[in-house]
């Protein structure tokens, strides 16, 4: 529902991620899982955000994008960090997807992760490895999710999360953003196995 990523508030949205389920469907491949992690970014005063300042390059534009929208970026040259934008165009606030707890496609997971253990919390723990489990790449930045046709999406399935289920600590890998490094926009359920 576009009314839920316009929104100006990231945090909240960041907390309100916990519980929805990311879906992906490629080469008639499903996959799914439940968001379990999440860290918020907000331009243009967060330091640890791609847009700080509001800038603008070939690669943050789409940040700047209606919320709804992918945002796919590549981390070291190696991994693929999936970000849903958020807010009103020219906002230019995201929220980080780091964990989902595996609910559907699993096998095609397992194989895209090269792992044998469906249970092992490393499938789909950590942004880069859910990424790859579910088979987002930076192809689909820029992708509006919302639109009927899209082949990654996020669901409501009514999953109810507590906020005392909720916990909130400082990112991660965001240590040259100074002071900003110190908020607490990361959540996580408390009780799954599939955070950091």
């Amino acid at each position: 529902m576009l009314s839920f990523y316009t929104r100006t508030d990231v945090v909240q949205i960041a907390r309100e991620l916990l519980g929805k389920v990311l879906v992906t469907a490629f080469d008639g491949r499903r996959t799914a899982g439940m968001i379990t992690e999440t860290e918020a970014y907000r331009a243009p005063d967060d330091r640890a955000s791609h847009a700080y300042n509001n800038r603008r390059t070939a690669r943050t534009e789409v940040m700047f994008a209606e919320g709804g929208h992918a945002y796919v970026y590549l981390c070291y040259g190696i991994h693929h960090l999936f970000n849903v934008v958020t807010g009103p165009r020219d906002t230019a606030h995201a929220v980080l997807i780091r964990a989902v707890e595996p609910l559907e496609g699993i096998e095609w997971m397992l194989e895209r992760r090269r792992m044998k253990n469906p249970n092992h919390p490393g499938l789909t723990t950590g942004p880069g490895a859910l990424a790859q489990a579910l088979g987002i790449t930076t192809q689909w930045t820029g992708q509006n999710m919302l639109l009927p046709d899209s082949p990654v999406w996020i669901e409501d399935r009514g999953i109810s999360i507590a906020e005392s289920a909720i916990v909130a600590g400082k990112r991660i890998g965001v240590d040259y953003a100074g002071e900003c490094a110190e908020w607490p926009w990361r959540f996580w359920l408390q009780d799954s196995k599939y955070h950091k």
